[in-house]
């Protein structure tokens, strides 16, 4: 990868933007398990985690794992998040996830996925699942080094120039950043760069002021 005046490096990026975060929040979704966290993420898809976290509280003190979602059904699920952004599909692929990874454990309120599932491939056969909603899903709950890509990583990657136009879907920007961002930071990618493009580099008006790394940004759209 070409990195001319690219004087924002991923060194001096998470150096100075993690004292900055709570780096003890792995998400701001809320959750009480595993199960819930990745329905909260396959409600986050196109939402804002604040939408999500205005419907998940009630949603899981009812249905806090697969065999109690299953229980609510389809049309129980859509009252709770009709106010999320395409709530049919996603109740339609929440309620057939549920269904996929019914078992003994599916009553448990610390629900864990089976250990076949912290695999990506696995995991992506689940309803509702796809390549970024897994990389949330292993990286917060089970640690794994991947990307996810949402709309704050694919936007700052773009105005970082960690990766160049070419790089037009979150797919390439997730390899591209594997091979530019140094492994020891995969883990905190997503979290570091979902919280600072949410509250600080925003798309309209970034806050550059308020940036621990705007002397380092070349960015054509610097506030400042």
């Amino acid at each position: 990868m070409k990195t001319k005046n690219i004087t924002l490096t991923p060194d001096i990026y998470f150096t100075n933007v993690c004292p900055t975060l709570n780096m003890d929040i792995r998400s701001e979704l809320y959750a009480i398990n595993e199960f819930t966290f990745a329905v909260a993420v396959i409600l986050s898809a196109q939402a804002t985690d604040k939408k999500v976290n205005e419907v998940t509280p009630e949603l899981f003190k009812i249905a806090p794992t697969p065999d109690k979602m299953l229980k609510l059904g389809t049309d129980g699920l859509k009252k709770h998040i009709r106010v999320i952004s395409f709530f049919n599909n996603k109740a339609e692929n929440i309620i057939k996830l549920s269904e996929q990874i019914l078992d003994k454990n599916s009553n448990d309120i610390n629900y864990h996925f089976p250990n076949k599932y912290h695999n990506r491939d696995e995991l992506m056969k689940l309803s509702g699942v796809g390549q970024k909603t897994a990389n949330v899903i292993m990286n917060v709950l089970w640690h794994a080094p991947n990307i996810g890509v949402d709309t704050h990583v694919f936007r700052l990657s773009h105005r970082f120039n960690w990766v160049n136009e070419n790089d037009n879907t979150p797919e390439k920007v997730e390899e591209k950043l594997l091979k530019y961002i140094p492994a020891k930071y995969h883990e905190m990618v997503n979290h570091v760069m979902v919280l600072h493009g949410r509250y600080t580099c925003k798309a309209i008006k970034p806050r550059c002021i308020n940036c621990p790394v705007a002397k380092w940004c070349n960015s054509t759209d610097k506030n400042i």
